[in-house]
């Protein structure tokens, strides 16, 4: 697995905390009474500011989300969007989690429309690529690959080396 600096893995915790609140109202508007992703990215930017986390914390933290995630499993947007926060928390303890932020938020994004998720994917895409440091964006950003596939949008996370 790829080492990386402190001050790196707190910009991709930030970045990957910026992700996944994108598409957090995907999940808040269908289970506005439900707070564990919000939760979670509230986690992950208190680690950000402060550099101060527990094992317990943001390991409890990221458990919410996914767990939030798996009781949305009905609704796709909603339910990638809760995975998007639980991995964002997680690079606190992992930086490859943020990898996992913004790859759950592009799905969230595909699910939200699949009639456009061609051109909603791509704009979110850009976003994400326009908002990592430079020395980090071809790295990131080149594991997350889109493709269009039979009228809809599939999104893929490559691993291998150095992940």
């Amino acid at each position: 697995m790829k080492k990386y600096s402190k001050q790196d893995q707190v910009l991709m915790a930030a970045w990957a905390a910026d992700c996944a609140e994108r598409v957090l109202p995907l999940f808040e508007r269908a289970y506005p009474e439900d707070s564990r992703p919000r939760s979670a990215i509230e986690a992950c930017r208190a680690w950000v500011r402060t550099g101060v986390f527990t094992m317990a914390g943001i390991r409890g933290a990221s458990l919410a989300a996914h767990a939030a995630a798996r009781d949305a499993k009905e609704n796709d947007a909603a339910h990638f969007a809760a995975r998007a926060a639980g991995q964002a928390v997680a690079t606190a303890h992992v930086p490859q989690h943020a990898y996992g932020a913004a790859y759950y938020a592009l799905k969230a994004v595909a699910a939200a429309d699949p009639a456009g998720a061609g051109v909603t994917v791509a704009a979110e895409r850009e976003w994400q690529s326009q908002r990592l440091p430079e020395g980090l964006r071809e790295e990131i950003m080149g594991r997350i690959v889109i493709q269009e596939r039979g009228g809809g949008v599939v999104v893929r996370l490559r691993k291998g080396e150095g992940f």
